[in-house]
């Protein structure tokens, strides 16, 4: 439908080719009435008037900074109003308010590029698979909520009143996953004096960040080097390759060292580390005593170079990864002799079958052992026991609930991990 037709013409505006828009849609602007718009775009439109010499054009000129004002404006007197937006109108912009207090036959949108899109453009990245969230004035949960997913990209339309940036890098750092991520800002993108940074730490923000900015977060693509300040174990989750398939899918770091405790691991023998994941666990037993051999076992596709992957990156050689079901392994004898009778045993996963596990663990195991499983759900428990109390000479059960904080501003909320319970059996 054609905008002459349209009271309300909505304009987006690319900022860096801002006098072009001008140029290009004056004839529709010049039979407006009333001109509307952010303070900073209406002060480019009069001085592009001043310098084309353009005169005798008697507008209203009305700020749309106050947004509720504007639009009783609007409803009061109905005049033919060019409305400039920065970027997308309906991306984060006046579109939708627009939207809800006209019909439509009075509104004609155009739009322009959005910021997301023009920092994407200042990289030269493609932006087809990346996700998006606001804060403005939002709790931080929708952020923590898209990062772990471990989103290859993440746009964060930043709220200044709470800190802009630098509050959504201290939600990253307080998840642990300031070394995945890069983390760039973007100020003021499309003027003269856009500024463009990349952020290596809390040291590197600029004392005078735009309030007119966004965040957007890069996984990184290099290997993660090997540090020499790991810890002896506990190590922050964000050092370890996930299964981008399954983000978030591991043992947390609060639970692995709970689980590494009840494991009383020796200095010598066999570990198994069934339905192990990414292998966080086993491979922080190694650590802890490098001489133990490792035996990784999980089903997912693609789990054994994930495992390798993440043994590289904690400096640890497991003895045997294997890439197949657990029941199958057992049926067709794929463990090696010298590693058939384990010393310690830990299967996670929880899955369906785990009573089923256990009870072909127990028909290897001929020496001292301790066997330990954590589980998320109460119905497996009593399945378990009875198999294991008849077989085991100790067996206990604890529960464990971890907490993490997350920065609100100058605040902090404690954001609850799921509950673990821990069932464990000493078999002499």
């Amino acid at each position: 439908m054609a905008n002459e037709s349209k009271q309300i013409h909505i304009i987006g505006i690319d900022t860096s080719g801002i006098e072009s828009v001008f140029e290009a849609k004056q004839k529709a602007i010049f039979k407006a009435e009333r001109i509307a718009g952010p303070k900073r775009i209406l002060d480019s439109f009069k001085n592009w008037l001043k310098d084309k010499n353009i005169k005798n054009l008697k507008f209203e000129f009305i700020a749309t900074d106050k947004l509720n004002d504007f639009i009783d404006l609007l409803k009061k007197e109905e005049k033919k109003t060019i409305v400039f937006s920065g970027g997308d109108p309906l991306w984060f912009g006046i579109g939708r308010l627009l939207i809800q207090n006209f019909p439509l036959s009075k509104l004609y949108f155009e739009p322009a590029a959005t910021s997301f899109q023009l920092a994407f453009s200042r990289l030269g990245k493609p932006w087809q698979n990346t996700q998006w969230i606001s804060l403005h004035g939002r709790d931080p949960f929708p952020f923590e909520k898209a990062i772990k997913k471990l989103p290859s990209s993440l746009v964060v339309l930043t709220d200044s009143s709470r800190g802009g940036a630098k509050e959504v890098y201290q939600l990253l750092y307080s998840l642990g996953l300031e070394e995945k991520y890069e983390f760039w800002t973007f100020e003021r993108l499309g003027y003269q004096n856009e500024r463009i940074i990349k952020i290596h730490s809390i040291k590197d923000f600029p004392t005078d960040i735009d309030p007119l900015h966004l965040v957007i977060l890069f996984e990184k693509e290099e290997p993660l080097k090997i540090s020499k300040d790991l810890p002896l174990f506990g190590i922050d989750d964000s050092v370890f390759l996930q299964n981008t398939d399954c983000p978030g899918l591991m043992t947390k770091k609060e639970v692995r060292v709970q689980l590494l405790a009840e494991l009383n691991l020796p200095k010598q023998g066999t570990i198994w580390d069934i339905g192990s994941g990414v292998g966080s666990i086993g491979l922080e037993a190694l650590r802890i005593s490098p001489n133990l051999k490792l035996v990784s076992i999980d089903k997912r596709v693609g789990s054994k170079n994930i495992i390798k992957e993440n043994a590289r990156r904690t400096g640890v050689n497991p003895s045997l990864i294997i890439e197949d079901e657990a029941l199958n392994i057992f049926k067709q004898n794929k463990i090696i002799p010298s590693l058939l009778h384990p010393d310690r045993v830990i299967i996670g996963g929880g899955g369906s079958n785990s009573h089923l596990i256990v009870e072909e663990v127990l028909k290897l195991i001929n020496s001292y052992c301790i066997l330990v499983i954590p589980l998320i759900s109460l119905k497996s428990i009593s399945k378990l026991e009875s198999i294991l109390k008849p077989k085991v000479n100790k067996l206990s059960i604890s529960q464990h609930q971890s907490y993490r904080g997350v920065s609100i501003g100058e605040d902090i909320r404690l954001s609850p991990l799921n509950p673990v319970f821990i069932l464990k059996g000493e078999i002499q």
